[in-house]
């Protein structure tokens, strides 16, 4: 099955709209697939895509859409296929432009819950969405992991995104406090900006 490739040369600057943003959530929240993304996870995932050291403009459009949907093919007709790879490929240039140009419009897809008057963000979905794309590059990816700069980018993307076996008990012990929780996520931002910005410098 053909997807378009990622030209970010030939692509316009078209952000999604909060409808398209919800149709895609809905096409992904009706696949009957466990291994399909929510719309978080696909934020993360596009995200990871884009900051890999290998360029999302070499990968053929199938290797990186299919585990959007979980692989195989969930569509109903051509014409929602070609939908949802349009889709895909205007957000995740839509998030380059942002990191680039305009920072200021760029805002993760993050769950915020409500405690009292306090608003509790949750970058889990989306930081397991980012490590999904980190896997698959997984070796590209590793050196990253042990740079000073980039490891402490990536630590609370990992913390809250990677395979909580791996964690330290105090670590595990952690991730229950949702205020814990809270201030991690809100450190991710920063950690993609500045990962975007040292892999700008190295190409």
């Amino acid at each position: 099955m053909d997807f378009p490739q990622y030209q970010p040369d030939k692509a316009q600057y078209t952000p999604l709209t909060d409808d398209e943003l919800s149709d895609l959530d809905d096409f992904l929240s009706e696949i009957d697939n466990d291994a399909a993304m929510n719309i978080e996870a696909l934020d993360g995932y596009l995200s990871a895509q884009l900051l890999s050291p290998l360029s999302l403009s070499d990968k053929p459009g199938a290797e990186w859409m299919s585990p959007v949907w979980g692989g195989g093919d969930p569509f109903a007709s051509g014409k929602q296929r070609k939908k949802i790879a349009l889709l895909l490929l205007r957000h995740v240039h839509s998030l380059a432009v942002q990191w680039s140009s305009k920072q200021d419009e760029w805002e993760p897809i993050f769950s915020v819950a409500e405690e009292g008057d306090q608003q509790l963000v949750d970058a889990e979905d989306w930081c397991t969405g980012f490590m999904i794309g980190v896997d698959q590059d997984g070796e590209a990816w590793a050196p990253l992991f042990e740079h000073v700069k980039t490891a402490a980018a990536l630590a609370p993307i990992a913390l809250l995104g990677g395979d909580e076996s791996q964690l330290s008990a105090e670590d595990q012990d952690k991730l229950t406090d949702l205020h814990w929780r809270d201030a991690l996520s809100r450190e991710v931002p920063e950690g993609v900006l500045t990962l975007w910005t040292l892999r700008q410098q190295a190409t």
